[in-house]
């Protein structure tokens, strides 16, 4: 029964690890931007198959690194053709938008790579099992989590050190005076979209190697990540981060003792914070912290 939690809890973190890194892109892209992305699961997906198509090039690891910036470039093209001409209309314009180029984006990977799903190799030193005893915790989950956290990391240091970072925090706070200081704003959203892009994208290399690959993928993991949102409080990267591994643990724990609600458990957990903290664990509304 002990082995069996803690299977269990393992598949909570890393399922929630992946909460974190699309929850972190799509809280970034709202909270400066005011921007709904419904096809953040897209791009999670298009990191995966660009990652899938150059592995046989470059290898693992020159995907790892090749496919999310790809990715970013692909959204940032997105931003300033379809997104930019958006910025201070309603956000249901832009929630619209993106929740159609979520199916376009469906459907296109479908084209190119096929409807059926496609198995993803990872290097076999990753592949092995820690030990005998913990045979569900193998190289590739360990290292999936220890990517997380350094991206994490760089994240939260670039946002609190770097003048690109501080002038993102201070945006979400009061666009029109940024802008009035001779900032960028236009080149500043862009640049904020981007980040949030390639966490999605490298979110989607990490998910392939663990889930395989399928064009549905990025659906399945969009909304949970739209519930860590709100659980950890939205405006709050370090609320996202929490509100991420929490439904991803709560889910886990759940499995074993009521299976059939692994995943209603998230939607009762962003109702209990809803009536009990509407603001969310550590959210400020406006704030990035």
């Amino acid at each position: 029964m002990t082995q069996l939690v803690l299977f269990n809890i393992t598949n909570g973190l890393i399922i929630g690890a992946f909460y974190v890194l699309m929850a972190l892109g799509l809280s970034l892209i709202l909270n400066l931007s005011n921007v709904i992305n419904f096809a953040h699961g897209g791009f999670l997906v298009i990191g995966g198959y660009i990652a899938y198509s150059l592995t046989p090039y470059v290898g693992f690891w020159g995907a790892l690194v090749l496919s999310p910036l790809l990715t970013a470039v692909i959204g940032l093209l997105v931003e300033r053709v379809l997104i930019r001409p958006l910025y201070g209309r309603d956000p249901l314009y832009s929630l619209l938008l993106t929740f159609g180029l979520a199916f376009i984006i469906e459907d296109g990977t479908r084209l190119i790579w096929g409807a059926q799903g496609l198995p993803v190799s990872v290097p076999a030193v990753l592949a092995r099992p820690l030990s005998n005893d913990l045979f569900f915790i193998t190289g590739y989950r360990l290292f999936m989590v220890v990517t997380v956290a350094v991206v994490v990391t760089a994240l939260f240091l670039l946002l609190r050190y770097s003048r690109a970072g501080l002038r993102i925090r201070a945006g979400t706070l009061d666009l029109e005076t940024v802008a009035a200081l001779g900032v960028n704003v236009r080149a500043l959203r862009s640049l904020n979209f981007a980040v949030g892009i390639f966490l999605a994208g490298l979110s989607g290399v990490l998910a392939s190697g663990q889930l395989g690959l399928e064009s549905t993928m990025g659906a399945n993991l969009l909304m949970p990540s739209f519930i860590a949102i709100i659980v950890g409080g939205v405006g709050s990267l370090s609320g996202t981060l929490l509100g991420g591994l929490l439904i991803g643990v709560a889910s886990g724990i759940t499995t074993v003792f009521f299976p059939s609600a692994s995943e209603a458990v998230i939607y009762v957990m962003m109702a209990l914070v809803l009536l009990l903290r509407p603001r969310g664990l550590l959210g400020e509304e406006g704030m990035l912290t």
